[in-house]
Protein backbone atom coordinates (compact mmCIF):
# COMPACT_ATOMS: atom_id res chain seq x y z
CA UNK A 1 0.00 0.00 0.00
CA UNK A 2 1.55 3.23 -0.50
CA UNK A 3 2.74 5.51 2.42
CA UNK A 4 0.11 7.82 1.57
CA UNK A 5 -2.84 5.94 1.54
CA UNK A 6 -1.84 3.95 4.80
CA UNK A 7 -1.77 7.20 6.80
CA UNK A 8 -4.77 8.53 5.43
CA UNK A 9 -6.70 5.36 6.43
CA UNK A 10 -5.50 5.85 10.11
CA UNK A 11 -8.73 7.96 9.89
CA UNK A 12 -11.58 5.37 8.93
CA UNK A 13 -13.66 5.95 6.85
CA UNK A 14 -11.90 8.98 4.71
CA UNK A 15 -14.23 12.01 3.50
CA UNK A 16 -13.72 13.10 0.33
CA UNK A 17 -15.48 15.66 -0.99
CA UNK A 18 -18.92 16.12 -3.41
CA UNK A 19 -19.57 17.51 -6.57
CA UNK A 20 -18.06 20.56 -8.18
CA UNK A 21 -19.48 20.88 -11.08
CA UNK A 22 -23.03 21.45 -9.42
CA UNK A 23 -21.43 24.55 -7.20
CA UNK A 24 -19.99 26.27 -10.36
CA UNK A 25 -23.53 25.74 -12.44
CA UNK A 26 -25.03 27.29 -9.09
CA UNK A 27 -22.17 30.45 -9.63
CA UNK A 28 -22.73 30.69 -13.30
CA UNK A 29 -20.67 28.31 -15.12
CA UNK A 30 -22.24 28.33 -18.82
CA UNK A 31 -23.96 25.05 -20.37
CA UNK A 32 -20.89 23.69 -22.63
CA UNK A 33 -18.59 26.48 -20.88
CA UNK A 34 -14.95 24.55 -19.71
CA UNK A 35 -15.35 24.38 -15.83
CA UNK A 36 -11.07 23.82 -15.90
CA UNK A 37 -10.94 27.30 -17.43
CA UNK A 38 -12.27 28.92 -14.55
CA UNK A 39 -8.99 27.71 -12.79
CA UNK A 40 -7.75 30.78 -14.63
CA UNK A 41 -10.68 33.29 -14.98
CA UNK A 42 -12.72 32.52 -11.51
CA UNK A 43 -9.93 31.36 -9.34
CA UNK A 44 -11.99 32.70 -6.39
CA UNK A 45 -14.87 30.56 -7.00
CA UNK A 46 -12.40 27.29 -7.91
CA UNK A 47 -10.95 27.92 -4.40
CA UNK A 48 -13.83 28.73 -2.39
CA UNK A 49 -15.58 25.25 -3.40
CA UNK A 50 -12.40 23.18 -1.93
CA UNK A 51 -12.50 25.56 0.95
CA UNK A 52 -16.66 24.96 1.74
CA UNK A 53 -15.70 21.59 1.64
CA UNK A 54 -12.74 21.38 3.62
CA UNK A 55 -14.99 23.29 5.68
CA UNK A 56 -17.72 20.87 5.83
CA UNK A 57 -15.24 17.66 7.12
CA UNK A 58 -13.63 16.73 3.94
CA UNK A 59 -10.34 14.92 5.07
CA UNK A 60 -9.51 14.84 0.61
CA UNK A 61 -10.80 17.44 -2.02
CA UNK A 62 -10.25 17.19 -5.71
CA UNK A 63 -8.54 19.30 -8.33
CA UNK A 64 -11.06 21.35 -11.04
CA UNK A 65 -8.46 19.61 -13.51
CA UNK A 66 -11.35 16.68 -14.63
CA UNK A 67 -11.55 17.85 -17.90
CA UNK A 68 -8.26 19.23 -18.09
CA UNK A 69 -6.40 16.93 -20.60
CA UNK A 70 -5.44 18.05 -24.53
CA UNK A 71 -8.41 16.55 -25.73
CA UNK A 72 -11.05 18.10 -23.95
CA UNK A 73 -8.92 21.34 -23.58
CA UNK A 74 -8.43 21.85 -27.67
CA UNK A 75 -12.11 21.31 -28.81
CA UNK A 76 -12.05 24.74 -26.40
CA UNK A 77 -9.24 26.46 -27.80
CA UNK A 78 -7.34 26.17 -24.90
CA UNK A 79 -4.97 23.61 -26.00
CA UNK A 80 -1.92 26.15 -25.68
CA UNK A 81 -2.84 26.64 -21.64
CA UNK A 82 -3.17 23.26 -20.31
CA UNK A 83 -0.15 23.44 -18.33
CA UNK A 84 -1.34 26.59 -16.67
CA UNK A 85 -4.33 25.24 -15.83
CA UNK A 86 -3.64 21.88 -14.63
CA UNK A 87 -1.11 23.66 -12.23
CA UNK A 88 -3.80 26.28 -11.24
CA UNK A 89 -6.05 23.57 -10.11
CA UNK A 90 -3.59 22.63 -8.03
CA UNK A 91 -2.60 25.21 -6.39
CA UNK A 92 -6.21 26.34 -5.96
CA UNK A 93 -7.47 23.31 -4.03
CA UNK A 94 -4.32 23.66 -2.18
CA UNK A 95 -5.17 27.58 -0.78
CA UNK A 96 -8.88 26.90 -0.20
CA UNK A 97 -8.29 23.43 2.03
CA UNK A 98 -5.94 25.35 3.90
CA UNK A 99 -3.99 22.64 5.04
CA UNK A 100 -7.32 20.77 6.86
CA UNK A 101 -7.45 18.20 3.96
CA UNK A 102 -5.06 16.31 1.37
CA UNK A 103 -5.56 17.35 -2.11
CA UNK A 104 -6.17 14.67 -4.69
CA UNK A 105 -5.89 15.49 -8.48
CA UNK A 106 -9.00 15.20 -10.64
CA UNK A 107 -8.38 13.02 -14.01
CA UNK A 108 -11.35 12.86 -16.06
CA UNK A 109 -11.78 10.08 -19.41
CA UNK A 110 -10.33 11.58 -22.73
CA UNK A 111 -13.86 12.33 -23.76
CA UNK A 112 -12.38 9.95 -27.10
CA UNK A 113 -13.65 6.20 -27.88
CA UNK A 114 -10.46 3.85 -28.12
CA UNK A 115 -12.42 0.93 -29.67
CA UNK A 116 -14.23 3.20 -32.05
CA UNK A 117 -10.85 4.54 -33.30
CA UNK A 118 -11.53 8.24 -32.40
CA UNK A 119 -8.14 7.70 -30.70
CA UNK A 120 -4.87 5.22 -30.22
CA UNK A 121 -3.67 4.32 -27.56
CA UNK A 122 -0.45 5.66 -27.55
CA UNK A 123 -1.94 9.25 -27.87
CA UNK A 124 -3.95 8.84 -24.36
CA UNK A 125 -0.47 7.34 -23.04
CA UNK A 126 0.77 10.54 -23.79
CA UNK A 127 -2.28 12.53 -22.81
CA UNK A 128 -2.90 11.24 -19.48
CA UNK A 129 0.81 11.48 -19.23
CA UNK A 130 0.99 15.05 -20.06
CA UNK A 131 -1.63 15.75 -17.42
CA UNK A 132 -0.44 13.49 -14.45
CA UNK A 133 2.95 15.38 -15.04
CA UNK A 134 1.50 19.04 -14.36
CA UNK A 135 -0.33 18.04 -11.42
CA UNK A 136 2.10 16.46 -9.65
CA UNK A 137 4.53 18.37 -10.54
CA UNK A 138 2.19 21.65 -8.87
CA UNK A 139 2.26 19.41 -5.69
CA UNK A 140 -0.66 17.08 -6.10
CA UNK A 141 -1.05 14.54 -2.68
CA UNK A 142 -2.51 11.96 -5.23
CA UNK A 143 -3.98 11.44 -8.60
CA UNK A 144 -7.89 10.22 -8.73
CA UNK A 145 -8.87 8.61 -12.13
CA UNK A 146 -12.38 9.34 -12.05
CA UNK A 147 -15.83 8.85 -13.77
CA UNK A 148 -14.14 5.84 -16.72
CA UNK A 149 -16.56 4.11 -18.63
CA UNK A 150 -14.01 2.19 -20.59
CA UNK A 151 -11.98 -0.19 -18.74
CA UNK A 152 -9.38 -0.13 -21.53
CA UNK A 153 -8.75 3.65 -21.17
CA UNK A 154 -8.40 3.68 -17.47
CA UNK A 155 -5.81 0.57 -17.44
CA UNK A 156 -3.72 3.20 -19.52
CA UNK A 157 -4.79 6.06 -17.23
CA UNK A 158 -3.30 4.14 -14.44
CA UNK A 159 -0.47 3.39 -16.26
CA UNK A 160 0.32 6.93 -16.70
CA UNK A 161 -0.60 8.36 -13.47
CA UNK A 162 2.03 5.48 -11.86
CA UNK A 163 4.47 6.74 -13.52
CA UNK A 164 4.71 10.11 -10.76
CA UNK A 165 4.84 8.19 -7.82
CA UNK A 166 1.88 9.68 -6.41
CA UNK A 167 -1.03 6.92 -5.26
CA UNK A 168 -3.68 6.69 -7.65
CA UNK A 169 -7.35 5.97 -7.18
CA UNK A 170 -9.11 4.84 -10.21
CA UNK A 171 -12.99 5.03 -9.83
CA UNK A 172 -15.63 3.75 -12.67
CA UNK A 173 -19.00 4.06 -13.12
CA UNK A 174 -21.39 1.73 -13.08
CA UNK A 175 -24.39 2.28 -14.65
CA UNK A 176 -25.56 0.04 -17.47
CA UNK A 177 -27.20 -3.16 -17.76
CA UNK A 178 -30.25 -4.18 -16.35
CA UNK A 179 -28.59 -4.68 -12.47
CA UNK A 180 -26.56 -0.80 -12.92
CA UNK A 181 -23.77 -3.33 -12.32
CA UNK A 182 -21.75 -2.61 -15.62
CA UNK A 183 -19.91 0.39 -17.38
CA UNK A 184 -20.78 1.51 -20.15
CA UNK A 185 -18.31 -0.77 -22.21
CA UNK A 186 -19.80 -4.28 -20.57
CA UNK A 187 -16.99 -4.64 -17.58
CA UNK A 188 -18.56 -5.93 -14.58
CA UNK A 189 -17.24 -4.92 -10.91
CA UNK A 190 -15.05 -7.81 -10.71
CA UNK A 191 -13.81 -7.43 -13.98
CA UNK A 192 -12.79 -4.22 -12.87
CA UNK A 193 -11.67 -4.82 -9.93
CA UNK A 194 -9.02 -7.96 -10.61
CA UNK A 195 -7.93 -5.54 -13.84
CA UNK A 196 -6.82 -2.33 -11.67
CA UNK A 197 -5.87 -4.59 -9.00
CA UNK A 198 -3.26 -6.38 -11.16
CA UNK A 199 -2.68 -3.28 -12.71
CA UNK A 200 -1.26 -1.13 -9.46
CA UNK A 201 -3.86 0.64 -8.68
CA UNK A 202 -4.06 1.89 -4.79
CA UNK A 203 -7.21 2.09 -4.47
CA UNK A 204 -10.06 1.24 -6.80
CA UNK A 205 -13.61 2.79 -6.47
CA UNK A 206 -17.09 3.52 -8.36
CA UNK A 207 -18.16 7.36 -8.47
CA UNK A 208 -21.67 8.60 -10.00
CA UNK A 209 -23.91 6.18 -11.09
CA UNK A 210 -27.66 6.20 -10.10
CA UNK A 211 -27.50 7.24 -6.57
CA UNK A 212 -26.17 5.87 -3.09
CA UNK A 213 -28.44 2.87 -3.19
CA UNK A 214 -27.11 1.41 -6.03
CA UNK A 215 -23.81 1.99 -5.05
CA UNK A 216 -23.84 0.09 -1.69
CA UNK A 217 -24.19 -3.24 -4.03
CA UNK A 218 -21.21 -2.20 -6.11
CA UNK A 219 -19.83 -1.61 -2.90
CA UNK A 220 -19.89 -5.12 -1.86
CA UNK A 221 -19.08 -6.44 -4.63
CA UNK A 222 -16.22 -4.68 -5.38
CA UNK A 223 -14.83 -5.64 -1.54
CA UNK A 224 -15.37 -8.68 -2.38
CA UNK A 225 -13.40 -8.78 -5.79
CA UNK A 226 -10.32 -6.95 -4.34
CA UNK A 227 -7.81 -6.33 -1.44
CA UNK A 228 -7.49 -2.92 -1.62
CA UNK A 229 -9.45 -0.06 -0.25
CA UNK A 230 -12.71 0.78 -1.80
CA UNK A 231 -13.59 4.43 -2.85
CA UNK A 232 -17.30 5.03 -3.09
CA UNK A 233 -18.57 8.50 -4.32
CA UNK A 234 -22.37 8.29 -5.56
CA UNK A 235 -24.51 10.80 -6.63
CA UNK A 236 -27.33 12.32 -5.03
CA UNK A 237 -29.70 10.41 -6.69
CA UNK A 238 -30.55 10.63 -10.65
CA UNK A 239 -31.10 14.72 -11.97
CA UNK A 240 -34.04 16.13 -13.04
CA UNK A 241 -34.85 18.68 -15.43
CA UNK A 242 -36.19 22.03 -14.35
CA UNK A 243 -35.88 24.92 -16.64
CA UNK A 244 -33.40 23.05 -18.68
CA UNK A 245 -31.21 22.29 -15.50
CA UNK A 246 -30.52 19.11 -13.96
CA UNK A 247 -31.82 18.86 -9.97
CA UNK A 248 -31.15 16.11 -8.25
CA UNK A 249 -33.66 15.15 -5.45
CA UNK A 250 -31.56 13.74 -2.86
CA UNK A 251 -31.48 15.63 0.47
CA UNK A 252 -28.68 15.96 2.65
CA UNK A 253 -29.75 13.58 5.66
CA UNK A 254 -30.89 10.91 3.31
CA UNK A 255 -27.57 10.84 1.87
CA UNK A 256 -25.89 10.62 4.43
CA UNK A 257 -27.96 7.69 6.08
CA UNK A 258 -26.47 5.86 2.88
CA UNK A 259 -23.34 6.57 3.86
CA UNK A 260 -23.84 4.74 7.46
CA UNK A 261 -24.30 2.04 4.87
CA UNK A 262 -21.34 2.32 2.79
CA UNK A 263 -18.84 2.57 5.84
CA UNK A 264 -20.39 -0.01 7.51
CA UNK A 265 -19.93 -2.59 4.49
CA UNK A 266 -16.19 -1.77 4.41
CA UNK A 267 -15.73 1.08 2.55
CA UNK A 268 -12.40 3.06 2.95
CA UNK A 269 -13.22 6.39 1.36
CA UNK A 270 -16.66 8.04 1.05
CA UNK A 271 -17.82 10.72 -0.59
CA UNK A 272 -20.52 12.50 -2.92
CA UNK A 273 -20.63 13.18 -6.95
CA UNK A 274 -23.37 15.12 -9.29
CA UNK A 275 -25.82 17.05 -7.43
CA UNK A 276 -23.94 16.73 -3.73
CA UNK A 277 -22.74 19.70 -2.31
CA UNK A 278 -21.03 21.11 1.09
CA UNK A 279 -24.46 20.52 2.86
CA UNK A 280 -24.26 16.89 1.76
CA UNK A 281 -20.82 16.71 3.17
CA UNK A 282 -21.41 17.91 6.55
CA UNK A 283 -24.19 15.77 7.13
CA UNK A 284 -21.92 13.03 5.64
CA UNK A 285 -19.08 13.50 8.00
CA UNK A 286 -21.49 14.28 10.65
CA UNK A 287 -23.13 11.13 10.72
CA UNK A 288 -19.59 9.10 9.70
CA UNK A 289 -17.63 10.77 13.13
CA UNK A 290 -20.66 10.37 15.37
Amino acid sequence: MHPAIATLLTRRPVITDGASGTLLQAAGLALGECPDAWNLHRPEVVAGIARSYADAGSDVVLTNTFRANRFSLERHGLLPQLELINRAGVTLARDGAGGRARVFASVGPSGRMLAAGDVTAEELTRAFTEQTRHLCDAGAEGIVLETFSDLAEAMLALSAARATGLPVVVSMVFDAGRGKDRTMTGATVEQVARELTAGGADVVGANCGSGIEDAQEVCRRLLAATALPVWIKPNAGLPELLNGQPVYKTPPETFAHGAVRLRDLGASFIGGCCGTTPSHLHALSRRLRS
